[in-house]
Parts: C-alpha cells; structure tokens; sequence
C-alpha cells in the first residue's frame, strides 16, 4: 500500500488518515470531498491534499469510502473506470449487503472488500478527527469470499489496520447487518424513542431539571442526525424491523409484569450483558 485515496474526509475518513500517520505510513493521502471538508482535513494532518475524484483515485493503491451509505453506493458504481489495476477499494458504510451486492457488480478493475469501524462520535467532522478513534475498537470486514482476505492488497490492507490498533472481525454480509440491527441501530432507536417520549410528557419545561443522570446516560445517542441515520435505516429496514419487534416483545413483558418477580431475571440478564460489554472496552 503505497498510496491512499480517502472519499469523504469527515471524522471517519480523517480520523482513518491521522491513523496511517501515526501508524508510520509514509505514502501520499488524497482526499476527495467538499471544499470546507478538504480543507479541514488538510489542517489536521490527514490528509496532503484534496483533488476531485478522476484525478485522486488513478494513483491509489487503497480507496477508502467514508461517506454516507447513499454516496457509497453512487461512488461505487462510477469508480471502476478510474481504478488503478489490482487496487483494493474499502468502505467504512454502517450496513453492508447493499454495499457489497453494488461492488460485486460494479468494480471489476480492482478489488472490494467491504468493511465496518465500530468507532465514532456524536460530532461529524475533521475537526473532531482523532489519530486514536479506531484503537482497541471493532473492524468488521466482509468479503464474499474468505480468499478474498488473502490477497495481496488485502493482506497488506489488513496489517494496517492492526498498526492503527483496530480489532478485526470478519463476518458475511448479511450476518453483520443483523448483528449491527441489534448492537448499533435498535440501541440508537431506543435512544431516540425515549427521548422523544419525555420530550412529549414534558416538553422543555422546568420538571426536565428533575431528571438524573440516567436519562443523560440513556439519550446521549439521541444526539444523532437523521440526515447521518436515514440510509442505515433503509438498507437495513429487515433486520431493524425484526430485532424493534423482539424489544417491543421484551418492553411488553415487563409491562405485564410490574407486580411479579418475573423481572428478576431480566435484571440479572441485562446486568450479566452490561457488565461483560463493560469488560471488553
């Protein structure tokens, strides 16, 4: 990997080029984004220069897409003609079957290998980038295939990703998308409906001041823009749907139940969830 072209150099894709710094890569970073992004990223040190798409993808060796999962899917299918042969184009798009059907149709020139950081923050970009954002922190890839990991590309595209400190996890497609349904989406939806739910008991009224730090805690996802969360929900709607409606069955239960000591257990289960996801970051 000698060259690296990032499309969309917000927190992700700043982020994802302050990590190669750090990490030792010496190679050229382009960014292909908007004027205000480049220039922030630029300022940050993530990336050397921006340049429009036809002119930074030819050279690179890595394309990586940071963008939204509606841009991913539209720079997929007009980015094949500009690859350099033998070139690995990753994404960092939050769903991955509609990514990954797109590219398998459209990118012939190079390689594709989907993938995921599970790493971010309720602020979007450059200036919030963070050379340390992906430490420690869950990479999903996806192939198609598991060959598809043993490439050349893929192989050195691989050892980069540990330099930075990312954890990497390969999973199918599919597979991933349900699992983020119910690690990543049900929990920004739950987050969401709670707030809006206190927001029409109460509205901005004084007796929000009676409100501990739970509900801090409880709708800190609630921050998210819609803008940021409408392309997972529409590329994931079956899986989302699916793990909604074993929460709303689980919220149900414990409304029946109120009265019994049937919550025990669901506040032992939950406890054993929390504090095991506690000991792993």
């Amino acid at each position: 990997m000698n060259s690296v072209t990032i499309i969309g150099t917000g927190l992700i894709g700043a982020s994802f080029g302050l990590a190669l710094r750090q990490a030792g890569f010496a190679g050229p970073i382009t960014g292909v984004s908007s004027p205000g992004a480049i220039a922030e990223a630029v300022a940050r040190g993530a990336i050397d220069r921006g340049a429009p798409l036809e002119e930074a993808v030819p050279p690179a060796s890595l394309v990586f897409l940071s963008q939204t999962i509606g841009r991913i899917l539209h720079t997929l299918r007009h980015l094949d003609p500009l690859l350099s042969p033998g070139a690995l184009v990753t994404d960092a798009g939050s769903t991955k079957c509609e990514i990954v059907d797109v590219a398998r149709q459209a990118i012939t020139r190079g390689q594709f290998l989907g993938g995921h950081p599970m790493a971010g923050k309720e602020m979007r970009g450059a200036a919030q980038a963070d050379a340390g954002l992906y430490r420690d922190r869950t990479w999903a890839l996806t192939p198609d295939d598991p060959a598809e990991l043993e490439t050349p590309a893929a192989r050195d595209f691989r050892t980069w990703l540990e330099r930075i400190g990312a954890r990497l996890i390969v999973l199918d497609a599919d597979e991933h998308d349900r699992v983020v349904a119910l690690t990543s989406h049900l929990p920004q939806l739950a987050s969401t409906a709670l707030a809006a739910t206190v927001e029409d008991a109460l509205g901005p009224a004084p007796r929000l001041r009676v409100a501990g730090p739970g509900l801090a805690d409880m709708t800190r996802l609630a921050l998210a823009s819609y803008d940021l969360w409408r392309d997972i929900l529409a590329t994931n709607t079956g899986h989302i749907d699916r793990a909604l409606a074993a929460y709303i069955q689980k919220l149900e239960h414990m409304r029946e139940n109120l009265r019994t000591r049937q919550l025990q257990k669901e506040f032992e289960r939950g406890a054993g969830l929390a504090g095991r996801l506690r000991r792993m970051v």
